[in-house]
C-alpha cells in the first residue's frame, strides 16, 4: 500500500472515530437533561450546516457572512504578502534596513494582534478597515522572519554563481534568492495564513461590523440566540476552509516546488 493511500486511511479512521465519540456522547446526555441544547448530535449539526447556507440568520444567509470575512482575509492577505516581500528583500540590500527591521519583526510579532484591537479602534473607529489592518498584522510579521532566515540561508556560492553571470540586485532576488528560501517562504505562509484566519474570526467575534458582517459574528450569533447545533456547524464550516487551503492550495504549492526541486523529504 503506498505511504499516501495510507496516510489517507489513518485520516479518516481517526476523523471517524472522533465523530464516533461525538455521536456517543450526544446521545448518552452527558450534561443532563440541557444536553442536546449543549451537545447536539451529528444529525442536528448536519441539518443546521444546510440550515445556515440556506436561510442563515435574519434572512442573511451563511454565503453572505463568509464572502465579507473571506475578502476581507485575502485583502490583509495580500497587503501582508506584498510587505514582508518588499521589506525583507530590502533588508537583503541595506544592512541598515536589515538591524533596523528584523527589530521591528522581532517586536511586533510577539504582540497578538486582539491585543491591538482597543488601540486600532480607538484610533480608526469600527469599519472593516480595522480587520484589514489585524490579518496584515498577523501576516507581516511570520512571512518576514521566515524570509529573512530563508535569504540569509542561501549558500553563498549560490549569490556568487548569479553575480558571475550579471544578475542585477532585483535579478538575484527573484533568480537566486527567493527560489532557494522557498522552503521558508511556505512555512512562513502557512503560519501567517492561520494567524490570520484565527485573527480574522477572532476580531469579528469580538466586534461584529453591521456594514460587513462575517463569519465570526455569525458564530457570535448563534451562540447568543443558544442556536447551538448552528454555530457548531459553522465551527465544521471554519475547518472545511482550513483543509482546503492547506491540503489544496499550500500543499500543491509545496509539492511542485521544494518538493520538486528535492529540497525536502518526501
Amino acid at each position: 500500500m503506498k505511504d499516501s493511500v495510507r496516510s489517507l486511511l489513518q485520516k479518516v479512521a481517526f476523523v471517524a472515530v472522533l465523530l464516533a465519540a461525538w455521536e456517543i456522547a450526544a446521545r448518552a446526555h452527558v450534561f443532563g437533561p440541557r444536553s442536546e441544547i449543549i451537545f447536539p448530535t451529528l444529525e442536528a449539526v448536519g441539518a443546521a450546516f444546510v440550515k445556515n447556507f440556506a436561510k442563515g440568520y435574519a434572512g442573511v444567509t451563511l454565503w453572505v457572512y463568509l464572502a465579507n470575512s473571506m475578502k476581507l482575509l485575502l485583502a490583509g492577505m495580500g497587503i501582508g504578502i506584498g510587505m514582508a516581500f518588499l521589506c525583507s528583500g530590502l533588508s537583503m540590500v541595506s544592512r541598515t534596513f536589515h538591524n533596523l527591521y528584523s527589530l521591528l519583526v522581532a517586536v511586533a510579532d510577539l504582540l497578538p494582534g486582539v491585543a491591538l484591537l482597543p488601540v486600532v479602534i480607538i484610533i480608526f473607529g469600527v469599519k472593516p478597515g480595522v480587520i484589514v489592518f489585524l490579518v496584515v498584522h498577523s501576516v507581516v510579521w511570520p512571512m518576514s522572519r521566515n524570509l529573512i532566515d530563508g535569504f540569509r540561508a542561501v549558500p553563498r556560492l549560490y549569490v556568487e554563481a548569479g553575480m558571475n553571470i550579471g544578475l542585477s540586485r532585483a535579478g538575484l532576488l527573484f533568480g537566486i534568492y527567493i527560489p532557494a528560501a522557498m522552503s521558508y517562504i511556505l512555512s512562513g505562509l502557512k503560519v501567517g495564513w492561520a494567524r490570520a484566519w484565527r485573527g480574522l474570526i477572532s476580531a469579528e467575534m469580538i466586534f461584529g461590523i453591521a456594514s460587513a458582517p462575517g463569519i465570526g459574528l455569525f458564530i457570535n450569533q448563534m451562540r447568543t440566540n443558544m442556536n447551538n447545533a448552528e454555530m457548531y456547524a459553522t465551527l465544521v464550516v471554519i475547518i472545511i476552509i482550513g483543509l482546503i487551503v492547506q491540503y489544496g492550495i499550500l500543499n500543491p504549492i509545496e509539492k511542485h516546488t521544494v518538493g520538486k526541486w528535492g529540497m525536502r523529504k518526501s
